[in-house]
C-alpha cells in the first residue's frame, strides 16, 4: 500500500532521505508543491490535488508534469534544472532513486541562494533600474525565440482570454467578502467584460503580429533569481493555455509585481526596457488590463492556501491575496491620482512625497522648486527673506500656487499622476487642489505630516548647515505654526494624517491602503 502524502513529507525533512546527507531540510509549500530544500540541491514533489485548472491526482500525471517542468525551464534557467527522480518505498522506508516500487516523482534541481531572490531584494531596497533593465532584455530574447503556431496563437483570441478571466471569477466567488469585498470583485469584472469588448480588434491584431508565444507564464518576483547572471525559474508547466499567451500578458506580470512591491519606478523602468529591447510597443495599450488580469490571479491563487490543510500561514496568505486584489482594483478604476503633501515646515513632506513617487509612479512638483523658477533664481540659492516678505510674500505664494496647479492640470490631462509637495497652510489652496482633481476626474486625498517638534528643530538647524533647495528654518516653523489653517474640509477618507517619524515603508503601505483597500 502506497503510504500517504504526510509520510512521505515526514521521511524527506529527513537528511538521511538523501544520498548526499544535508545537515539540515528545510521545507517551503506552495498551492501545488512541497519543495525541499538541502543546501546545495532543491526537490520539488507536487501534492496530489485537483484544483480545476491543473490536476496532479494520479502518480502518472505527476511524474509527466515533472519531465515537462524540467524541458520547458531549461528554456530560461538550463544550468539549474537537473532532472527527474523517483521516489521509491521499500521495507518502510523512502529512497530518492533505487529499484524498488516507484511511488512518487521529484524535480531536483541547484538550489539558488533564497537571498538573491527578487521579492527578497526589493523590500531592502538592494534591486535596481541596471537590474531590471537586464530582466526586460533577457525577456525580449526569450519571447523572441519562444515558439508560435496557430495552435498557441488560438490563445490570444478574445473566446480564450474570456475563458481565462471568467474562470477566475467563478473560482474566486466563494472568497468574496474574506478575501476580496463585492464592489471589488464587481468593479474589476465590469471592467475587464467592458474592456475585452471595446478592445477586440487590438487582441485580433496582436494576433496577427504574431505576439501570442509560448512564454513562462508565471513570472513574478519570487522567480527572478540574480545570481550567476540571471535565473527566471518555475515556469507554468501544468496548464498549456496560461503559458500560451500575449508577450504583454508576461511583461505586465512581473510590472504589476513590481507596483506591489511599491517600486513603480522599476515597474516603468523595467516595461521601457522592454519595449525598447522588442521594439514593441504595442503593449502600452493592454498593459493595465494584463496588469490587472494578472493580480487576480495572483489574488485568487494566494486565496487557494485559505483551502489547503497543509499550509500553516493562514493569516499571510490573507494579507497577500488582500493586496493583490486591492492592486487589480486599482488598475480596473483606471483613475490619475493626485495628492498634496501638506504640513509645517520640516515635518518630512518632501521625503514622503518622493517616496510615494517612487513607490506609486507619481511625478513631484515641488513648491521650493517652483518658487525659485518663477523667482529666476538657482534652487540651491540660499533666501533667507523675512517672514512673508520677498519671494515668500503672500502674492508671491499664491503665484507659486497658481504655477503649481497649472503645471499639475498638464500632467494629469496626459494621463500622469502628481503629488504636490508645498505646506498648503491656507484652505483655499487645499480646495483648489481638490477641485483640479475633480475636474479631471482624478482621485485626492491630503497627507498632513506631523513630527514632534525637537526632532523637527534638530532638522532644520542642519538643514541651515548643510545647505538644501528649502530655506525653512525653526522661526519659519514657529511662525507657520501660528497661522495654519486646520484641515478639516475633507472627508476622513480624504485626510490622511501621517506621522512621518516611521518608516517610510510603512507611510507607503498606509497610504496604499487608504488610497486602494
Amino acid at each position: 500500500m502506497v503510504p500517504q502524502t504526510a509520510a512521505l513529507v515526514e521521511a524527506l525533512l529527513q537528511p538521511e532521505t538523501y544520498p548526499h546527507h544535508p545537515e539540515r531540510v528545510e521545507l517551503v509549500q506552495t498551492q501545488m508543491s512541497f519543495i525541499f530544500l538541502t543546501g546545495d540541491f532543491a526537490y520539488k514533489v507536487k501534492k496530489p490535488v485537483d484544483l480545476g485548472y491543473l490536476d496532479y491526482t494520479t502518480l502518472e500525471k505527476r511524474g509527466y508534469f515533472c519531465q515537462q517542468e524540467v524541458e520547458l525551464n531549461r528554456r530560461l534557467c538550463p544550468e539549474v534544472y537537473i532532472g527527474v527522480l523517483p521516489i521509491t518505498y521499500s521495507q518502510g522506508k523512502f529512497q530518492l532513486g533505487g529499484d524498488s516500487e516507484v511511488v512518487e516523482y521529484a524535480v531536483k534541481m541547484k538550489q539558488l541562494p533564497q537571498e538573491r531572490m527578487m521579492d527578497r531584494l526589493l523590500p531592502s531596497d538592494k534591486v535596481t533600474e541596471g537590474m531590471v533593465t537586464a530582466v526586460a532584455q533577457r525577456l525580449a530574447a526569450f519571447h523572441e525565440k519562444a515558439a508560435t503556431s496557430p495552435e498557441i496563437s488560438r490563445y490570444g483570441n478574445i473566446d480564450a482570454i474570456r475563458t481565462n478571466a471568467e474562470e477566475n471569477f467563478s473560482q474566486t466567488e466563494k472568497y468574496i467578502g474574506t478575501t476580496i469585498s463585492r464592489h471589488a470583485y464587481d468593479l474589476i469584472r465590469d471592467y475587464t467584460n467592458n474592456f475585452m469588448k471595446a478592445n477586440q480588434t487590438l487582441f485580433e491584431k496582436r494576433v496577427a503580429q504574431g505576439r501570442i508565444r509560448d512564454c513562462h507564464g508565471d513570472l513574478h518576483a519570487a522567480h527572478v533569481c540574480f545570481t550567476d547572471g540571471i535565473c527566471i525559474y518555475d515556469c507554468i508547466e501544468f496548464n498549456d493555455r496560461f503559458r500560451y499567451g500575449d508577450v504583454a500578458s508576461e511583461v505586465a506580470f512581473l510590472a504589476m509585481d513590481l507596483d506591489r512591491f511599491c517600486r513603480a519606478d522599476l515597474s516603468r523602468a523595467f516595461v521601457n526596457a522592454y519595449m525598447q529591447a522588442s521594439g514593441d510597443r504595442e503593449l502600452l495599450q493592454l498593459l493595465d488590463f494584463y496588469k490587472c488580469y494578472r493580480a487576480y490571479v495572483r489574488g485568487k491563487v494566494e486565496g487557494f492556501k485559505l483551502d489547503d490543510p497543509f499550509i500553516t500561514e493562514k493569516e499571510r496568505a490573507l494579507k497577500t491575496a488582500r493586496s493583490y486584489f486591492r492592486l487589480a482594483c486599482r488598475y480596473a478604476r483606471g483613475k490619475k491620482l493626485l495628492l498634496i503633501v501638506a504640513g509645517l515646515v520640516g515635518t518630512g513632506k518632501t521625503t514622503v512625497a518622493q517616496g510615494l513617487a517612487r513607490s506609486f509612479g507619481l511625478t513631484v512638483i515641488s513648491s521650493d522648486v517652483v518658487r525659485k523658477e518663477l523667482a529666476g533664481i538657482s534652487p540651491t540659492e540660499r533666501r533667507f527673506e523675512p517672514i512673508d516678505k520677498g519671494i515668500y510674500s503672500e502674492e508671491f505664494t499664491t503665484r507659486t500656487y497658481h504655477e503649481m496647479f497649472t503645471r499639475a492640470e498638464k500632467l494629469l490631462q496626459q494621463g500622469e499622476s502628481v503629488v504636490l509637495d508645498a505646506s498648503f497652510k491656507k484652505r483655499k489652496h487645499r480646495l483648489e487642489a481638490k477641485r483640479l482633481a475633480q475636474k479631471l476626474d482624478a482621485d485626492f486625498a491630503a497627507l498632513e505630516c506631523l513630527l514632534d517638534e525637537p526632532t523637527v528643530k534638530a532638522r532644520l538647524e542642519q538643514r541651515v548647515r548643510e545647505g538644501s533647495i528649502s530655506d525653512g528654518r525653526w522661526e519659519v516653523y514657529l511662525a507657520q505654526k501660528q497661522d495654519f489653517e486646520k484641515i478639516d474640509e475633507f472627508s476622513p477618507v480624504e485626510h490622511i494624517v501621517l506621522d512621518t517619524a516611521q518608516p517610510m515603508s510603512n507611510i507607503v503601505e498606509m497610504v496604499a491602503e487608504r488610497l486602494w483597500g
